[in-house]
């Protein structure tokens, strides 16, 4: 039985259709990439998912259960959990401090003490690498840090289903590198894993499967391979090419004017109008000026 299914998700915003009829699950111990456009969807969908919008129409089921019209906090209570695009901590409080929070409001939260909770906070922030920013406010963490922070309160709530909006986001490759490899840390953990992101490869490269969101449809789903080569999903990301190098070749195709030299660039078929045929002067481009 998948960990998440989900069948026929729908969300509306008056006339918009965010979320369109979206079929989707997740086995335990996937990690599951979600790409598209921008204005895809996606973190609607995520949204959606975790709580924090509620379905037009549609069904989540989580372990069997029925979570459709379930609070994001009794979410959380029963293990999903998420981070935010744009990292979210309480500023007034420590690095330590945030994630006791987490620890006190996850699924294991009703059973800790302050005082463990602390304890549970520490062993997440060394987890993700900030055990020594701990006393530290989130003001002083550089993005990679608060982006490790988010993930470590997340962390905290002890979740068997993670959902990361853009956890890349804003990383050098270096700093990109060292998240791919905490994600793959994190899964191995125990924790299944579905993140949104726009660095593709980085999405292939860390991704069991990948589902593809386009006008809020599922546009495709499956390997990474499979999913580049699918016509709909380049032509999502890219465009309609044959008709856009059309548009360019008339572009870069001027007319010839009365008393211009009409020379061939090697290799083009497409004449280029030069001012004369002096080598020491330049090829005009496309506007006629030399």
């Amino acid at each position: 039985m998948p960990l998440l299914n989900v069948s026929g998700l729908t969300k509306q915003f008056g006339g918009l259709t965010a979320v369109d009829n979206v079929d989707f699950t997740i086995n335990r111990g996937e990690i599951v990439g979600l790409i598209g456009p921008n204005g895809a969807g996606k973190t609607t969908f995520v949204d959606l998912l975790t709580g924090g919008a509620v379905p037009t129409a549609g069904k989540i089921e989580y372990d069997g259960r029925n979570i459709t019209r379930m609070a994001n906090h009794d979410r959380c209570r029963l293990g999903l959990a998420r981070t935010y695009q744009i990292p979210q901590p309480f500023g007034r409080s420590t690095v330590l401090e945030n994630v006791t929070v987490g620890a006190l409001f996850g699924s294991s939260g009703r059973k800790l003490s302050i005082a463990q909770a602390r304890i549970k906070a520490a062993e997440t922030l060394e987890a993700v690498g900030l055990s020594g920013s701990m006393d530290a406010f989130p003001s002083a963490l550089t993005t990679a840090g608060l982006k490790r922070l988010e993930l470590a309160r997340c962390l905290a709530t002890a979740p068997t289903l993670v959902f990361l909006d853009e956890p890349l986001g804003g990383l050098n490759s270096t700093e990109v590198k060292d998240a791919l490899a905490l994600i793959r840390k994190v899964r191995d953990s125990g924790v299944t894993i579905l993140f949104i992101e726009h660095i593709v490869p980085a999405v292939l490269a860390l991704s069991d499967r990948v589902m593809v969101l386009a006008n809020g449809r599922k546009l495709a789903e499956g390997s990474g391979a499979e999913v580049t080569q699918d016509p709909k999903v380049q032509k999502a990301y890219l465009g309609d090419l044959s008709a856009t190098a059309s548009r360019f070749a008339r572009r870069r195709r001027p007319p010839v004017t009365a008393g211009a030299t009409v020379e061939t660039m090697p290799g083009e078929g497409n004449p280029v109008v030069g001012a004369t045929a002096t080598p020491s002067m330049t090829v005009q481009r496309e506007t006629g000026q030399p």
